[in-house]
């Protein structure tokens, strides 16, 4: 399939995609189907992104299988209801083959910077094996993917072995070692329980209690997998009763906090009966109840975690860490632990660490530029001033309560109907005019108001520093489809060459959508 090129046809190829995880592959699938010449840069060996690169013992998705997928590529060959880390990748690599996204992929590969050539109206994407450049640049690095390691003095002279949890290190065995765990998050509660037994003494520095629900994971059989694999529609059935009864989970999180206490009870009592029958310690129960409304953390979901932290060699440890020293670790009681290595299961920098200082767009304005005062994205997917370029999972994109893979289809397809707007009236360039960008903040601003996590009583990576939502949608994942439904061009402005065209002002745009 040949269709013509976008814009002026001048640049080395169509579309620039940047990562090749679930985003990056979703994208390059689809625009392929268009007929667009793409290209994909990988700096992992393969593809997978977070999948590839998080292999930490017990690492595992924590939304069931058949919906953790593509609906475009169903699998019906999960062993389990919860995938683990090696069956997502294996699935992640078939897609590339099957889907003829692999002979478009530069592995390993590195992109360095992208900058826009105002004069030329294309992108020139500079990688550290040379340059080349593209009309459209869809950037699908993955809030996941740069490990952010805490300000805590002293980390770079400790003189043990150290490591984050999302670059494990294999090489190194915990037996019979004094190990530091740093954090309590979605890692730690899969990978604690897992070096426990190995570890001649566990310590884990817990800042925030989480909420942990029951995994209740289990083995599909044989008959359940044949039966997906004969009659797909099974599958999507299944799929589509796991996607709802998530969905169900947002009455807890957008309006009052009445109603969201109402919505939450049922699964707050479940996560007190949890813990209440794991710990027999009360002290130590004590320290593992959150004193925050469920949901405003990221839910947690373990059956092994809680007994895990009831062994008799592990300490979980709830004051302040002070310093790191050579070889212990001192909180802000004066109490110094001895430790032979330390894991950091500190989380990731979703705001994409140094990826937005490289990224140069109108006028040599960077993305960090732009969002000095606030980080945003017009419908979490474009910016003003950065002309064709697409955020995959975006600011405010992300989902607290489902599949991501939901959001990533969403997005790609109005992608797809931007880029076929391009094509349809010969377009060189398109961007959200200021207006719409500002508008589409000022509604999520006040559709966050009244949500679990700008007021319910914690701190997450969802907020900046100024208590602004800038990570999560501040409503159901079907009403973020909807604000996806269509390209609003009206939105936009647009450039034909030679001559540049200012579309209307826009519409004030529509509520982001409380369910």
């Amino acid at each position: 399939m040949t269709t013509a090129r976008l814009g002026s046809g001048s640049a080395d190829h169509d579309v620039a995609v940047i990562g090749a995880g679930f985003a990056g592959m979703a994208a390059a699938h689809r625009l392929l189907q268009e007929g667009l010449d793409v290209i994909v840069f990988e700096r992992g060996h393969e593809v997978g992104g977070t999948w590839r690169d998080n292999t930490y013992p017990g690492a595992a998705c924590d939304v069931p299988s058949h919906l953790y997928s593509f609906s475009f590529a169903p699998n019906p060959h999960w062993s389990r209801t919860y995938s683990p880390q090696p069956e997502i990748q294996a699935y992640l690599r078939r897609c590339a083959d099957r889907l003829g996204v692999r002979p478009h992929l530069r592995l390993s590969t590195e992109v360095r910077a992208t900058r826009w050539d105002e004069e030329m109206g294309h992108w020139v994407v500079e990688t550290d094996g040379g340059s080349c450049t593209a009309t459209v640049v869809v950037s699908a690095r993955g809030p996941l993917s740069e490990p952010r390691a805490p300000d805590i003095p002293g980390l770079d002279r400790f003189e043990g072995t150290l490591f984050h949890s999302a670059r494990w290190d294999h090489d190194h065995r915990l037996d019979g070692e004094r190990v530091a765990v740093v954090g309590t998050g979605a890692s730690a509660v899969q990978f604690v329980p897992q070096i426990q037994p190995l570890a001649a003494r566990l310590h884990v520095f817990q800042r925030t209690a989480p909420w942990v629900i029951p995994r209740r994971d289990r083995h599909l059989t044989a008959c359940e997998r044949a039966a997906f694999g004969a009659v797909p529609s099974l599958q999507l059935a299944v799929r589509a009763g796991i996607y709802w009864s998530r969905e169900l989970y947002t009455l807890g999180f957008v309006g009052s906090a009445r109603r969201r206490e109402l919505a939450m009870a049922l699964p707050a009592l479940v996560a007190r009966r949890h813990l209440r029958r794991q710990v027999a310690d009360p002290d130590l129960r004590a320290a593992l109840t959150p004193d925050y409304q469920m949901g405003c953390k990221r839910i947690l979901i373990s059956d092994d975690f809680y007994p895990a932290l009831s062994a008799p060699n592990v300490e979980l440890v709830t004051a302040p860490i002070a310093e790191v020293g050579p070889r212990a670790i001192v909180t802000a009681d004066g109490v110094a632990r001895e430790v032979d290595t330390l894991v950091l299961g500190t989380g990731f920098d979703v705001t994409g660490g140094s990826a937005p200082h490289r990224v140069w767009g109108r006028g040599a304005r960077t993305l960090a530029d732009a969002w000095r005062g606030g980080i945003g994205a017009f419908r979490s997917t474009t910016v003003a001033g950065f002309p064709n370029l697409f955020l995959m999972v975006g600011p405010n994109a992300g989902l607290g309560h489902t599949s991501i893979v939901f959001v990533i289809e969403s997005q790609v397809a109005y992608l797809i109907e931007a880029v076929r707007t391009m094509r349809r009236l010969g377009l060189a360039s398109l961007e959200p005019t200021d207006e719409a960008q500002r508008a589409w903040s000022g509604e999520i601003a006040r559709c966050s108001h009244q949500t679990v996590w700008t007021s319910g009583g914690c701190a997450s990576y969802y907020l900046d520093e100024s208590g602004r939502n800038i990570g999560v949608w501040p409503g159901s994942s079907w009403s973020l489809r909807r604000a996806l439904r269509r390209f609003d061009l009206e939105s936009y402005r647009v450039e034909r060459p030679p001559t540049l065209v200012t579309a209307a002002a826009p519409p004030a745009p529509a509520a982001v959508g409380t369910p």
